[in-house]
């Protein structure tokens, strides 16, 4: 590594020699601008749309536009009489806890090395961060601008995190935070449920660059030759609009999948959630709903049969009452002739 900076953090009335170097790189692969016919690089001429004449750069200023076609021109002069210029120090302001730096002010990174005999002090005030678990709010001017940053330890190492100042942060204006859009428990209680699934700790190697690696790999065919092979992708059908709750119901059974889990179905294993709890004892309900009627039923039935078998065996009782009829009319019938005679 090669360093872009050298200065001195001031600690108190301690004073810390150090070397600023870049802590982070981008991989991204960069193209340059040629002509498709003969791969000739795209030049840019710096002309004047005043005379149009080429300017070098030893006749370039710095403008700033004041609105209505008027600019104020300021000199490599006028910036030599700025303070931050020649300044070399890193002023610590005060210490805070992390917690409190929201990250959305972070912006870049670079690590600091102890110079010639700044070892000691340096080591000291690494120690003291750690121990107090604090960061240091610090002051530093890069690139002839003033930029307000943070100090802390990582791997042993003092960070500097160079910071946006709060007026450059952007306030978000959306319609929707004006609305008055409330989430069901249930809704909220699935949703948690599906973070919980998904919880795991950070390893930031696991995660890779897919699409760098095939443009890569696209550059690499090229250079030797060969056709690179695409696999074919699945065409994804069209969303169609979905239930929030059964999203959110598939998306925890998926993740339960993943991680080699039951999903959260009914008869299925795993911890039940909030949502799996409510819905057993919503079924429990309509089981025992359903089960009522039934028993009713069965009740009437049995009431009815009670009552009709008295009266079954009232008929059957005036039924052989009715058969000796005949037995009679035979008896008169032997009786008759007795009479005439």
């Amino acid at each position: 590594m090669r360093a872009i900076w050298k200065g001195a953090v001031s600690f108190g009335l301690v004073s810390i020699g150090v070397k600023l170097y870049s802590a982070t790189e981008e991989k991204d692969i960069r193209f340059h601008q040629v002509h498709r016919e003969d791969g000739g690089r795209i030049r840019y001429k710096r002309t004047c749309s005043v005379c149009g004449e080429e300017v070098t750069y030893d006749d370039i200023a710095k403008g700033y536009d004041i609105g209505g076609g008027e600019m104020v021109i300021l000199t490599d002069e006028d910036f030599a009489d700025l303070p931050l210029t020649s300044s070399r120090a890193i002023d610590v302001l005060e210490f805070v806890p992390a917690e409190q730096v929201d990250p959305i002010l972070y912006n870049k990174a670079y690590f600091l090395e102890p110079e010639g005999t700044a070892t000691k002090p340096y080591v000291l005030l690494r120690d003291a961060l750690i121990d107090s678990e604090r960061v240091a709010i610090v002051k530093v001017a890069l690139r002839q601008r003033e930029q307000l940053a943070t100090l802390r330890v990582r791997e042993g190492v003092l960070l500097l995190n160079t910071m946006l100042w709060p007026d450059e942060i952007r306030t978000p204006d959306f319609g929707f935070l004006d609305e008055d859009l409330k989430v069901r428990p249930p809704e909220l209680a699935m949703a948690s449920s599906l973070i919980d699934s998904m919880t795991g700790e950070f390893e930031p190697d696991v995660f890779t660059d897919d699409y760098r690696a095939a443009l890569q790999e696209v550059i690499d065919a090229k250079v030797e030759g060969r056709e690179v092979v695409q696999p074919e992708e699945a065409e994804e059908a069209p969303a169609a609009a979905v239930d929030l709750m059964a999203a959110l119901k598939a998306s925890v059974d998926r993740a339960r999948a993943a991680r080699g889990e039951q999903p959260a179905r009914g008869g299925g294993g795993g911890e039940p959630t909030p949502i799996s709890s409510a819905r057993s004892a919503q079924k429990t309900a309509e089981k025992k709903a359903t089960k009522a009627p039934a028993k009713k039923a069965a009740a009437k039935k049995t009431a009815e049969k009670k009552t009709t078998e008295p009266a079954k065996k009232t008929a059957a009782k005036k039924t052989p009452a009715k058969k000796a009829e005949p037995a009679k009319k035979t008896a008169a019938r032997k009786t008759a002739p007795r009479k005439s005679a």
